[in-house]
């Protein structure tokens, strides 16, 4: 078992097919679930047995300063348009090591933007503006 250092969680990036955005201040990857199926045949033992059942995926959240960068919001108005088949991209996440080298990799499958929030604005402060998009996707993998 390969043992190293555990990676800090600022450095980061996401890929999505067609899509350059710069970077992002905070990305949120939800985890996977596999249901139970709880099953008890007639004739069998009073124990219940646990089949698997449907595997879900938890939504990516992510945050970033607004810019003049349409794109985001662009690829969610497909959705709000209508088309979704075309909207539907494969997305990666990307974790790097203080030297900057690639050391985690998620990759997520025909993600779509499901929600846009777009930024709180005050003139009291001097906070950076700041826009989410919820991406739900259909399968997420751990591949590096």
């Amino acid at each position: 078992m390969a043992t190293a250092n555990p990676l800090l969680n600022h450095k980061f990036v996401m890929e999505i097919d067609g899509i350059s955005v710069a970077s992002f201040s905070d990305v949120t990857i939800a985890g996977s679930d596999t249901a139970i199926a709880e099953y008890r045949e007639g004739d069998e033992s009073p124990t219940v047995r646990k089949l698997a059942g449907l595997n879900t995926y938890g939504n990516v959240t992510c945050k970033w300063g607004i810019t003049d960068s349409m794109d985001l919001y662009n690829w969610r108005k497909e959705i709000e348009d209508g088309k979704i088949e075309d909207a539907r991209k494969s997305m990666s996440i990307i974790v790097k090591n203080a030297a900057g080298e690639d050391k985690a990799r998620f990759n997520f499958e025909k993600a779509w933007p499901t929600k846009y929030t777009a930024p709180t604005l005050s003139a009291k402060g001097n906070d950076v503006a700041i826009e989410s998009l919820e991406i739900c996707h259909e399968g997420m993998e751990r591949v590096a």
